[in-house]
């Protein structure tokens, strides 16, 4: 059985309204409104629940229950359903057989790490932005939210059967940029931030120095597919420039690579210049008829795309606004075929959604209206002993992502930074992270997988077997507490792979991995492992098994490792 126990309840609840049609109960032409099929908060109620009838009730003009009892005998047939009870109003609650758990167990043992994977992405293309941060300094902690929410989010789009792209869009251009290289120029004439001369707006870390010194040194910084030589001339603002920028983006891919995150794709910013791709979009949006000139300015009429006022995209100055590259950027994407596009960025950047989606509407280029996909996160709050951790020695003004990762570790930094949702404020217990108690949830989960892990090890050493065909043939025990929501649990992982695919939340895994370690945790203290009964044994040990495997692929999905021993 390789349906998922929720659509394979769905299905038949569609199989029996589609008889009602055939035998004239239900109006051949009715629409058939979209039911819910959901697992009960009471267990008493049954493995799910469905408001089926009571959605058909009024359009078929029969009573809920009356309705309800005839979709019951209605259902085809099925050796997954124990029994179907009518409850209150006319709810459907279905009881599953036996045989309908031994199969969600097989099914997990026969597909391993693909189980709980779909197509529903049909192999089309997804692309995901994430982190671009200016390479003006080391990644700090609100980069390192952004990077595993991304990261994540791409994961999730793969398990749903997309073809995903992940994409790090530089923004290698602009006022920043000069404001780094006039820092490192400063360094590397022996000045420091308390001298007069000092950039106004420049960067003070002492990674700046660090910078410094190897351009002077002509050191060469080796990056993707390009490299680049410090000239050593501290005159030569513009070779100062494209070292700072090289080295910098060095430093945040090794910070990117030890967090277990990489890309497909490095765009640049300064690419759309030097390829005329920004002009090209201004001349596009002004034939098209959606531009005006006021005050030596060249507006573009967002407004008609509803945003909240025109916004300016060439300055008088003849420069333009920030949002204009990033217009022609999304457009990139769209050529490139990019069915879906998501971008992760921090809340800061919600003011500029608006007006990049009205310039690609402005484009009249078949762009779907609300392409593309924003996913926000809010701010990050360190602690440590209770009190905020807001400096690092390095960057001086902020902690940086690294700080983070060698304190506490990766998985225990990618859990923590990705285990709340995106737009809800985070604050980072490094404490917590940090102990080995089970308060702590990722050491939690990791030590529910080693666990079960171990149990085979001890099976080992022991000199007992156990046997997978004779487990899965063994009886469930179902009325034990623990036993059904161990499997309840188990059967849940398909809809949440789903659920956190199509709404673009991959802190639901962490959610369910969790209640999944506890639920195995119940069963573990309920049930001994290693008896003497080589049935009972097997049974138990194919349950465990399967527990591991879904924690396993959960894990995964989160680039959180599953340890074999704590």
């Amino acid at each position: 059985m390789n349906t998922p126990l929720r659509a394979l309840v769905r299905d038949l609840v569609g199989q029996g309204i589609e008889t009602l049609r055939a035998d004239g109960t239900l109006p051949a032409g009715l629409e058939v409104p979209e039911f819910v099929v959901e697992r009960p908060k009471d267990r008493s109620h049954g493995d799910f629940s469905s408001n089926a009838a009571m959605l058909l009730a009024r359009p078929a003009k029969s009573n809920p229950r009356a309705l309800a009892q005839a979709l019951v005998a209605a259902l085809p047939p099925s050796d997954a359903i124990a029994a179907v009870e009518i409850a209150g109003p006319g709810f459907l609650n279905f009881r599953l057989s036996e045989s309908a758990w031994q199969g969600q167990l097989r099914t997990i043992l026969a597909q391993g790490a693909d189980y709980g994977r779909n197509d529903s992405g049909q192999g089309r293309v997804a692309g995901v932005e994430y982190v671009s941060a200016n390479p003006t300094g080391p990644l700090h902690v609100g980069h390192g939210r952004a990077a595993v929410i991304g990261d994540c989010i791409a994961r999730v789009l793969d398990a749903n059967g997309w073809r995903v792209r992940r994409e790090y869009y530089y923004n290698d251009a602009g006022a920043q940029i000069d404001n780094l290289a006039k820092s490192v120029q400063a360094r590397a004439l022996g000045k420091t931030p308390d001298d007069p001369s000092w950039p106004e707006d420049g960067y003070r870390g002492d990674y700046i120095v660090e910078v410094a010194q190897a351009y002077l040194r002509g050191e060469t910084v080796a990056f993707e597919d390009h490299a680049v030589t410090g000239a050593a001339d501290p005159q030569d603002l513009d070779a100062i420039r494209r070292f700072a920028v090289a080295w910098l983006r060095r430093e945040q891919n090794e910070d990117l690579a030890a967090y277990g995150v990489a890309f497909d794709v490095y765009f640049l910013e300064s690419s759309l210049y030097a390829d005329g791709k920004v002009e090209e979009t201004v001349r596009e949006l002004v034939a098209n008829g959606h531009t005006y000139e006021e005050g030596g300015a060249l507006w573009l009429r967002t407004t008609d795309f509803g945003d909240d006022k025109d916004r300016v995209m060439r300055k008088s100055d003849g420069t333009y606004t920030y949002f204009v590259p990033d217009v022609a950027y999304h457009l990139s994407k769209w050529q490139r075929g990019y069915e879906r596009a998501i971008t992760e960025l921090g809340a800061d950047h919600h003011g500029s959604l608006a007006r990049v989606r009205a310039g690609l509407q402005a484009l009249d280029a078949g762009i779907p209206q609300g392409w593309p996909e924003y996913v926000l996160h809010q701010m990050v709050t360190v602690v440590r002993g209770g009190e905020e951790v807001k400096l690092s020695k390095r960057a001086g003004s902020y902690l940086t992502l690294r700080d983070l990762i060698e304190e506490v570790g990766r998985d225990a930094t990618r859990w923590f930074l990705l285990a709340r949702k995106p737009d809800s404020q985070l604050t980072f217990d490094i404490d917590l992270a940090r102990s080995q108690s089970l308060d702590n949830p990722v050491y939690y989960v990791q030590l529910s997988h080693a666990r079960i892990r171990g149990l085979f090890r001890q099976l080992q050493e022991r000199a007992l077997a156990w046997d997978r065909a004779t487990g899965l043939a063994q009886p469930l025990d179902l009325d034990n507490g623990a036993t059904h929501a161990l499997l309840t649990a188990l059967s849940r992982w398909p809809d949440v792979v789903a659920s956190a695919g199509e709404h673009l939340e991959p802190h639901l895994v962490a959610a369910y991995l969790h209640d999944l370690a506890q639920a195995f945790q119940s069963y573990y203290n309920d049930h001994q492992f290693l008896v003497d009964d080589d049935a009972v044994r097997s049974g138990r040990l194919v349950l465990a098994e399967a527990t591991g495997q879904v924690l396993a692929n959960g894990l995964a999905l989160l680039g959180v490792s599953a340890p074999e021993r704590m």
